[in-house]
């Protein structure tokens, strides 16, 4: 027969815990995993707003939009008849002060541009690339610096708000 003491009977329920202890110990493993958890986050948004804003462009100027006055001026024609071209024009500038430097020298301006469109042909100007090498034509015309020494304007676009071809 085997006897018991009570050495042995304290130790194997010694060896297991009790339900709190199994709670407990549930409790602080999650509080630590929390922890870890909200440290991590707050290592990784700390450091990556950082990043983004040092990489980011900064936005592009806003651009300053001018419109002439619109213009009649008549055309070259083979055929005899008068043809006339009515057009207003809105030019697309990078900055105030290239709208300034364009109001001082406007009159010059206007009359690089009427004695440009008196030398085309209304078939010239009928087909839509026409219209775009006009336009193209114009900012070059536009562009160019009033007095020798002078840089030239930076006309970014130029814009028909009207086109009338009679």
């Amino acid at each position: 027969m085997a006897t018991t003491t009570a050495k042995d009977q304290a130790a194997p329920q010694g060896a297991k815990p009790g339900p709190l202890k199994r709670i407990l110990l549930i409790v602080i493993i999650a509080i630590l995993a929390a922890g870890a958890a909200g440290a991590g986050v707050w290592f990784f948004m700390s450091r990556h707003p950082a990043a983004a804003t040092a990489s980011a462009p900064p936005p592009p100027p806003v651009p300053v939009y001018y419109a002439l006055e619109p213009m009649t001026v008549n055309l070259q024609s083979d055929d005899g008849d008068t043809h006339y071209l009515r057009i207003g024009l809105t030019l697309k500038l990078d900055s105030q002060a290239t709208q300034d430097a364009l109001v001082a020298h406007m009159p010059e301006i206007r009359s690089r541009v009427l004695l440009a469109l008196s030398n085309k042909h209304p078939s010239d100007l009928a087909p839509l690339d026409g219209k775009r090498a006009l336009a193209t034509e114009l900012a070059a015309l536009i562009s160019q610096p009033s007095d020798p020494r002078g840089q030239p304007a930076k006309v970014e676009d130029v814009l028909f708000t009207e086109f009338v071809v009679q």
